[in-house]
């Protein structure tokens, strides 16, 4: 009888990817701006126009980041973020303002840069 010996293969790490509720952020929005998603990546929720963005705060569906747009006018993001906020509360969600963002376009290139700076 011939014996097969196997080398041990190391196996790869499996990285865990969390599974953000989009519809529970997708009604916030709606309810909150009148906005629709425009664009979710990982952790990141963008609204219609790139007006804000709302972030997810650890693995939950309950607790949100929101930034806004730097070039947005004053008046616009408390009035938004205030019924935001309203919203949230309502349906029994956490919201945190956290500051303003900015989109820059690589160069020659399809990716974006987000700066993101903290009040």
């Amino acid at each position: 009888m011939n014996a097969i010996k196997m080398k041990a293969m190391k196996q790869p790490k499996v990285t865990k990817v969390p599974f953000y509720d989009l519809e529970i952020v997708r009604f916030l929005i709606k309810d909150g701006s009148d906005l629709d998603i425009a664009y979710a990546y990982e952790d990141l929720v963008f609204s219609e126009h790139g007006l804000f963005i709302l972030q997810f705060i650890g693995e939950s569906s309950q607790s949100f980041a929101c930034w806004f747009n730097k070039d947005c006018i004053e008046s616009d993001r408390i009035n938004i973020f205030n019924s935001l906020t309203k919203t949230s509360t309502l349906n029994g969600l956490e919201l945190e303002y956290k500051g303003k963002f900015e989109i820059y376009q690589k160069e020659d290139c399809d990716e974006i840069d987000i700066h993101f700076e903290k009040v």
